[in-house]
């Protein structure tokens, strides 16, 4: 099962406080909108979003179709064909893409400790 580049996407109290801090870490802004509270950072292959104000806890992230670049992949396991790979695996979900939908979608998950996993397709 692929699930795509992976990220952390942190829950962050002041966004500009969060940039300062990581950039001191070798991290640089990759993408994101700061006046939407949101921005991506990068240290190497590492990958790190912070959003203010958007989601309540840390998340686990995953992209279906992007490499660590964002770019898009020619082949990759569309969002879906994993949502029903899960399903039949008797994974329960807190939202789900529209089984019958195409292009991008999303689909989360909550692991055995509490932790949200979001499988964020960004491709068609």
């Amino acid at each position: 099962m692929q699930l795509g580049n992976f990220s952390i996407s942190l829950s962050v109290k002041d966004l500009t406080a969060s940039e300062l801090f990581y950039q001191k870490l070798g991290f640089t802004v990759f993408g994101g909108d700061k006046s939407q509270n949101w921005l991506i950072l990068k240290n190497g292959d590492t990958s790190i979003g912070l959003f203010q104000d958007m989601f309540p806890n840390n998340t686990l992230t995953f992209n279906p179709g992007w490499n660590n670049e964002a770019q898009p992949l020619d082949d990759f396991t569309d969002i879906r064909e994993l949502q029903r790979d899960l399903t039949a695996q008797g994974m329960e979900f807190v939202s789900k893409a529209d089984p019958d939908g195409q292009g991008p979608a999303s689909f989360m998950v909550v692991d055995p400790d509490g932790n949200p996993i979001l499988v964020d397709q960004h491709v068609g």
